[in-house]
């Protein structure tokens, strides 16, 4: 799994995505004068970083994430907590190939 720490630069990932403040903030939700403060060294929340690193570097756009999918999880960890580690652990080896 790719890292986001507190001293990535987001306007050099920015740039080489060929994106705009604009475009590159909004797929977060967050506006474009709030994200221009976090490329000139404001403090990012670790929510914000999780969703920049899930959006911009792992590719998952937050229109595609549906809470059911949430919800189908935690069904499955609450009623089948082996089958749910199972497939945890299978998914977070794949992503850090």
């Amino acid at each position: 799994m790719k890292k986001l720490d507190k001293k990535f630069n987001l306007r050099k990932l920015r740039h080489s995505l060929g994106l705009n403040q604009q475009e590159f903030w909004m797929a977060v939700g967050v506006t474009q004068s709030g994200g221009s403060r976090y490329e000139t060294g404001r403090t990012m929340s670790n929510p914000v970083r999780e969703l920049v690193r899930l959006v911009h570097l792992e590719g998952i756009s937050l229109k595609t994430a549906r809470g059911d999918h949430c919800h189908v999880g935690a069904e499955l960890q609450r009623t089948n907590a082996t089958l749910y580690k199972k497939l945890l652990a299978q998914s977070q080896a794949r992503r850090s190939r």
